[in-house]
């Protein structure tokens, strides 16, 4: 049976989005948590949810693709109800490197999982809850970076820039959908104590810049997450187009 509120995590099985999951069952959402390669960190998560009273599901799909997405959200439609809110959250770094050393392959691909994956997600969102098509409104919450105003130089300009491209997501989709019930907002976190930074090749980075962060210590998941979920609450029923940067006075 459905609740009357349904949320999407994508990239929802680890780090910022199993924080975000955990926390929108907690407050009575039903959860689809979206995964594209680790299955078992899913189903982990998914059980924990359910031991503790909630209700989730969990989709393998590669949200950078156009079919798997319109099938992720017709399974939503089916097995949990109505989507109204959509956290975009799935990305992908690689390893660190100048940008004289990137190839054409590894710049598209951070394109179309950063990127490609938050317009094909929000546009199904949309269909779903714009009172322009008979929806109920709803919010969408992108994930960007802190990166997005650094550039990560010597590190990850292509992350940053993808992350730049989510910033003018934001702002241009929240403008479109403002009249049609549904709000977009945007969290900027900054560095954040997750798995994601092995994927750059350095596990502890945070603990290596952590001296130049005002406040003298990395991020958890679930200070971003509680970020997230006040922009899907009606507590910031005024507030779209928005930008919450949780980079810890950097």
């Amino acid at each position: 049976m459905s609740r009357s509120k349904v949320v999407l995590v994508t990239g929802g099985s680890r780090g910022i989005g199993a924080a975000t999951s955990t926390l929108f069952a907690a407050h009575g959402y039903a959860v689809c948590i979206n995964y594209k390669s680790n299955a078992l960190a899913a189903e982990n998560l998914a059980l924990e949810i359910t031991a503790n009273g909630g209700q989730c599901i969990i989709v393998q799909a590669d949200v950078s693709d156009e079919h798997e997405v319109v099938q992720l959200f017709e399974r939503i439609d089916r097995e949990l109800g109505q989507v109204s809110v959509v956290v975009n959250n799935a990305g992908i770094l690689r390893q660190q490197c100048r940008l004289e050393d990137m190839t054409a392959d590894r710049i598209n691909t951070i394109f179309s999982n950063n990127v490609t994956s938050y317009f094909l997600c929000s546009r199904e969102g949309v269909k779903r809850m714009s009172t322009r098509h008979g929806g109920k409104g709803g919010a969408i919450i992108n994930v960007s970076s802190g990166a997005a105003r650094s550039g990560s130089p010597n590190e990850y300009v292509d992350y940053a820039a993808s992350k730049g491209a989510i910033d003018t997501l934001t702002k241009g989709l929240s403008l479109e959908v403002a009249s049609e019930g549904i709000r977009v907002n945007c969290v900027r976190p900054g560095l954040i104590h997750t798995e994601m930074h092995a994927d750059g090749g350095e596990p502890e980075r945070v603990e290596r810049l952590k001296s130049i962060i005002p406040l003298q210590r990395g991020g958890e998941p679930e200070e971003v997450a509680e970020a997230i979920y006040w922009l899907a609450s009606e507590k910031s029923s005024f507030s779209t187009g928005n930008f919450l940067d949780l980079a810890g006075g950097l």
